[in-house]
């Protein structure tokens, strides 16, 4: 439908000159008094972060990934990073940015009807068929078990449309201040444009550990989906941290040639809460990279310096109506006058971290004024 592709494709063109002006604009020099990255000094750094101190921590462990973020989700403190505010490809992670935008928003008990652009996706789908109903609690559960990304289009138009779905995906990044985030395909398929940075997988997966649903739909090993009335298909959660890691509570799996394995999980022993974020890892590397660096935290928490914070969302996460997207999208322009030192290859510049918050005012404001069209016309 020309109402659902407009937004989209306002959406993947603004981000992707938004990517595009990254790498043309003058990255701030670190030390030359610029601003700082967001949740500290320290995470503008693009190798390995850490204040080991007099405490006694042991040493990290080599993992092999492009980026990391070991963080307390209860005190918000960052215990280690490597590139935390370095852009990367998110993969399925990018999924549950979508489901914590959305579960708020969208009734469980409520249904959608499969459009052609939803059963079109490929690859790792649940099945969906051209015009059958579907529940959204039965998609949000096909979403985080078995990353069907054909749900993951489902789920978006089921905010009112395609276009408007990415605008509330987009805004939720933006309230939680999320800056190195830009949602093109709510199924975190490689898409031109899209990015976000490990700091910014934390922020997400503090978000999700605040929504009951979320864990209950993220936390299931095993259920039956009905595709149609003669066909049901297993959802075996793909998250392998929730059965080989004592206190695993959560996580996301991703992959995808260009962006490699991906990860973001969450463990709770004795406590304490940890998430862990992985970006760019090696193929089949990532749980039990994800399980070293939870089992270095849990034995770190408390005798390392935080090397930063992970920073609280600029207003409440409340279900975001379409036709505010605009207003809280300006005032995040205005909050974000100034931004970490960043070099271009690898972040945004003040500009282009002030103008990719505007995706939402633009594909938002593209969207309603050409579905207003349509209905003058009719």
């Amino acid at each position: 439908m020309p109402d659902r592709f407009i937004p989209r494709a306002a959406l993947a063109v603004a981000a992707a000159g938004l990517a595009a002006a990254a790498v043309a604009a003058p990255a701030s020099a670190a030390g030359t008094g610029g601003p700082q990255a967001i949740g500290g000094a320290q995470l503008s750094g693009r190798g390995v972060i850490v204040n080991y101190g007099s405490g006694g921590a042991r040493r990290l462990p080599d993992v092999k990934t492009s980026a990391f973020v070991i963080a307390d989700a209860d005190t918000g403190q960052v215990l280690a990073a490597k590139d935390p505010h370095g852009w990367y490809r998110p993969a399925s992670t990018l999924k549950v940015l979508t489901a914590v935008s959305l579960i708020p928003l969208l009734n469980p008990n409520a249904t959608v009807v499969a459009s052609k652009q939803a059963t079109s996706v490929s690859p790792t789908v649940v099945g969906l068929i051209p015009g059958h109903v579907y529940k959204i609690s039965d998609l949000f559960t096909a979403l985080l078990t078995i990353s069907a990304n054909d749900a993951a289009v489902a789920l978006a138009q089921a905010a009112g449309s395609f276009g408007k779905g990415m605008a509330v995906i987009n805004a939720e990044a933006r309230h939680l201040q999320a800056d190195d985030t830009v949602a093109v395909e709510p199924n975190g398929l490689d898409a031109r444009g899209q990015h976000t940075s490990a700091y910014d997988m934390a922020l997400i997966a503090r978000q999700a550990l605040r929504l009951p649903a979320f864990l209950k739909y993220d936390q299931t090993i095993t259920a039956t989906f009905g595709v149609s009335k003669k066909k049901s298909v297993p959802l075996d959660n793909q998250n392998s941290l929730l059965t080989s890691y004592p206190g695993a509570i959560g996580g996301k799996v991703g992959w995808t040639s260009a962006a490699g394995a991906t990860y973001l999980g969450m463990a709770r022993r004795n406590g304490v809460t940890l998430i862990v974020t992985l970006l760019h890892c090696p193929a089949l590397t990532e749980i039990h990279s994800a399980e070293s660096l939870l089992n270095w935290g849990f034995a770190a928490d408390g005798k390392v310096t935080p090397v930063g914070t992970l920073v609280s969302a600029v207003q409440p996460t409340a279900p975001v109506p379409t036709r505010s997207v605009r207003s809280a999208a300006a005032r995040a322009v205005d909050r974000r006058a100034a931004v970490r030192p960043q070099s271009a290859a690898s972040g945004p510049s003040a500009l282009t971290t002030a103008g990719y918050s505007g995706v939402g005012i633009f594909a938002a404001g593209l969207g309603l004024a050409y579905t207003r069209r349509q209905r003058s016309r009719a």
